[in-house]
């Protein structure tokens, strides 16, 4: 079955904040859409997501099928290749991150989030670390697929029944319990999924999912508009709540050949 990939990524400084410390990249050729909200003093968080992006990328780019490469982290044979290759880029994105962090006495706290997903004919695989957000849209409903490294989603695993709105005050609300580049090794779980087409897919950061609930996500993705309208709509609707943070959306578009022709 053959897909067709068209997406489009937006990211904006916020209302706030000069510098953005987000990042984006979006490679349909490559099957490669990830967005990363970098964090650390002195304007390191750009350092630590550009880092990322770049390393997740360039061992990607190294181990397209049919191509020599290494594997410095072994095989995981519960993952399949696609899932494997996914893995291996984000551990040596923690690994260049981490080190970077170490040799720099400025780039204290240096880390970042990252949320991906690699595409490849009909199979999926993703990953989230950090509190930034894979969400799908299909079959009329919004899923979010990832679940955030946080203290509020660890709080909320561990007692189900409490109220959400009661921790958003908590001065611990923002703390996260996991980042790219924090130690090493770094913990994380790829999931894997077959494509059916009809899907649409957001990676976004907490600026755009702190600020827009999931009805509101729902309503743009569900809207049938092309993902760079989506992704326009979403970031202008944060910035029109005063998004104080930086704010990144991508917007990804599987159908099946067949679907638009």
């Amino acid at each position: 079955m053959t897909f067709t990939l068209v997406a489009h990524g937006v990211t904006h400084p916020g209302r706030v904040r000069k510098n953005n410390e987000d990042a984006l990249s979006s490679d349909a050729d490559l099957g490669l859409f990830l967005v990363a909200d970098g964090m650390g003093g002195h304007n390191a968080g750009e350092v630590a997501s550009a880092l990322a992006v770049e390393a997740i990328q360039g061992f990607l780019l190294r181990s397209k099928p049919g191509d020599d490469f290494t594997w410095p982290y072994g095989i995981d044979p519960a993952l399949s290749f696609l899932g494997n290759r996914l893995a291996t880029a984000i551990k040596l994105a923690n690994r260049r991150v981490f080190k970077a962090g170490e040799s720099h006495d400025s780039y204290t706290g240096l880390g970042t989030t990252v949320v991906a997903m690699l595409i490849e004919e009909d199979q999926c695989a993703f990953c989230g670390v950090g509190d930034s957000r894979l969400y799908l849209w299909a079959d009329g409903r919004l899923e979010q697929l990832t679940r955030d490294d946080s203290w509020v989603a660890t709080v909320l695993a561990r007692e189900p029944a409490m109220d959400e709105a009661a921790l958003a005050s908590h001065p611990m609300r923002h703390v996260l319990t996991n980042v790219i580049g924090a130690r090493e090794p770094i913990e994380m779980e790829i999931h894997e999924r077959t494509l059916r087409g009809g899907e649409r897919f957001l990676l976004c950061t907490d600026g755009l999912h702190g600020v827009l609930d999931d009805q509101q996500l729902e309503r743009v993705l569900s809207s049938g508009a092309a993902p760079k309208a989506m992704a326009e709509d979403l970031v202008h609707q944060s910035l029109e709540r005063d998004a104080g943070d930086n704010v990144t959306a991508l917007v990804v578009a599987c159908d099946r050949v067949d679907e638009r022709t």
